[in-house]
Order: structure tokens, then sequence, then C-alpha cells
């Protein structure tokens, strides 16, 4: 509704502009003119589109310039404003001596042109200082933030927002790590994400419903936690779903995406963005085990390849032992001889310590339990 005004009013000053500019016209031009209402209709016709034109310029301008603003860290955009203030104002408080001086009516445009020119030079200076002196300038309001200065310094790095997922908010592990501060800064949540967990908790199946209601459920106890760290992106941005709009938005913010999605984090890197799988994270907060370390360990199934048995670690890990598809349901003593990395997760091999003693006595004590 506010565009279609806007649009309007633009519409309506260009014909305006058109039909009354007649009148600002020199007489001996306007007595070239043999019908002036003519003139008049066609001048305004003109000015209709020319003002059709500006206005839908002026709608781009404004998107873009909100969509920035939307997406501009709140410390950002203080600095930028403060740095713009501090800027005209030193700007006036030179221009002061200047506008008090006489000068000739030859150039009685001096003193409007060095205005205009001095409030632009020194507004624009201001706004750019801001950009690379802004934290060192919010410490000005608050000298006791150690963590600014150190930021600005270069010693410590700047805390990144972090921009959730529908999978991570559906995982549910997100809150532990908030909990446990492992996660800096401002928590995004896209609207898109939001209309996705909407249409999953209204979807007619059960699964997919049951996720919606627990991912919106988990942004409710977040926001009661922590309130306005947690900032809902109201920005509507262009793409074909909801992976390409958080990809915008993670550019856009200089931001950190959180994920619990593969396929998603692999496309973040490809566009070298910051990203954050909770897989990875699973895997590298994994207890390390190393060949050579000594196992007890339950086989609890046969392997793919001859004689293989399958055991787990407390984390999860699979171990896969050698010689071992006997002892199925028995807990051997075993030793490491090496790891793999997987895109799924960590693959662990071992054999059989050479004690037969030992794992006989275990499986037959597991025989007769």
């Amino acid at each position: 509704m506010t565009d279609i005004l806007v649009l309007i009013l633009f519409v309506l000053s260009g014909a305006a502009s058109g039909w009354l500019g007649v009148d600002l016209l020199p007489i001996e031009n306007l007595r070239q003119v043999s019908n002036i209402e003519g003139f008049r209709i066609v001048l305004s016709i003109i000015g209709f589109f020319v003002g059709l034109a500006a206005g839908f310029v002026f709608l781009k301008l404004r998107k873009t310039f909100l969509d920035q603003i939307r997406t501009m860290p709140t410390d950002l955009l203080i600095s930028r404003s403060v740095g713009l203030i501090l800027g005209l104002l030193v700007a006036n408080l030179l221009l002061a001596p200047i506008l008090l001086i006489p000068f000739p009516r030859e150039v009685f445009f001096a003193k409007p042109l060095s205005a205009i020119l001095s409030n632009i030079f020194f507004g624009v200076l201001g706004y750019k200082l801001a950009d690379t002196h802004g934290r060192t300038l919010l410490r000005l309001f608050n000298p006791n933030n150690t963590d600014a200065y150190l930021v600005n310094e270069g010693i410590l790095p700047a805390a990144s927002p972090k921009i959730l997922d529908t999978s991570v908010i559906i995982d549910g592990r997100i809150n532990g790590l908030l909990n446990c501060g492992l996660l800096e800064g401002q928590i995004i949540v896209a609207q898109s994400v939001i209309d996705e967990l909407q249409t999953l908790a209204d979807s007619s199946n059960n699964e997919k419903r049951s996720k919606g209601r627990r991912g919106l459920k988990l942004l409710k106890e977040l926001r009661d936690i922590y309130g306005r760290r947690l900032v809902i992106n109201p920005t509507k941005y262009e793409g074909d779903g909801t992976d390409d709009k958080l990809l915008r938005i993670t550019e856009d913010m200089s931001g950190t995406l959180i994920t619990a999605d593969y396929n998603l984090s692999q496309i973040a890197e490809v566009k070298e963005l910051k990203v954050m799988n909770l897989s990875d994270l699973v895997i590298a907060l994994r207890p390390e085990v190393q060949p050579g370390e000594s196992l007890n360990l339950k086989i609890v199934r046969e392997g793919k390849e001859k004689m293989q048995g399958i055991g787990y670690l407390d984390d999860g890990t699979m171990v896969v032992v050698e010689e071992a598809k006997q002892f199925v349901g028995t807990r051997l003593n075993i030793v490491i001889t090496g790891a793999l990395q997987t895109p799924t997760g960590r693959m662990v091999f071992g054999k059989l310590i050479n004690d037969q003693e030992s794992n006989n006595s275990y499986k037959s004590s597991a025989t007769q339990g």
C-alpha cells in the first residue's frame, strides 16, 4: 500500500510540474507556441512518465536502504550515525566564519556552494572513519568495555551473528550449545525459517507436524531465555527455497550459518561463507582413540566383510574388528589399528588381542548368562 501511495505522489508531482512549468518559461518562447493548452498537456504527459520512472527508482533505492538497515549490526549502525553527525557538526563549525565574510554579487553562489561541498565532504569522511574506527568511537560511551578494545586492536575476533537454519532448530542441540556459552553474538532466525516451521507444524503428516511443533517450541524457549539477543530477520529475499535465502542472509550479514544439513554446509563452504555443522562439532568433541590403544568392546553384530565383527564406543563411533564374527554378543579385548574419517562420522578399526584365554572366558561367561 505504501509503495502505491509513493508512486501516486511521484506521478502527480511529475504531471503537475509539467502543467505548471509552462508558466515559468520565458514569454518570448511562449509566443512561438500556437496552442498553449495542448503544450501543457504534452508536458504533463511527459512529467507523468518521468515521475513514474522516478517513483520506481525511489522505491528500489528505498528497498535497498531498508534491507541494509535491517541486516546491519546495531553497533555498526550506531557508530556510522555518530560518525555522520560528528562530520556534519565539524563542517558547520568550519563554515560559520566563512559565511560571515561578505562576498561580491558576482560570486553570490560561493556561500551556498561551499556549504554544500563541506557538508558532503565531512559527512562522508565521518561515515568512512566510523567504519574503520567505529568500535573505538563506541568505547567513548563505554570505556570499561575491554572486549571492544581487544576486538578493535585485532587481539580478539569480533563475534559474528549466528544464523540458524530449520534443521538445527528441529535438532534441538542448539539450546545446549547456547547454554554452555559456545556460541557468541546475536542469534538470527530468518522469517523464511519460521514460515517453514509453521508449514511443517500444519502438515497432515504426523512426523512433519511433530518436527514443526518441536522447532516452534524451541524458538519460544530461546526467546524467553535470551530475549533481545534472538532477532527475527524480516527481510524477504528472493530465492528458490529457504536454503538460498539463508545463504543470502549469511552473506549480507557476514555471519556464521549454523546447520545440521550436510549438503547446505557444503554449499556454504563453496560460496566461501562461514558455516558450522553440528555434526562436525560433535565429531570434534568426541574423545580420540589412538592406534595401539587397548579397549574392552562388545561385538553386537557381524560386519560386511568375512569374519568381521562390529561394536560401538560410548559416543556411538563404530568399531570394525577383524576375526570377531564368531564373538557376536561377547565383550572382547581389542587393540586399535587405525581410524577413518567419513562425511557422516568416524570409523575405527581394531583387531583381537592375542589373549585367547581372556576372550574365551568372556565368551563362556556370555554364553552362561
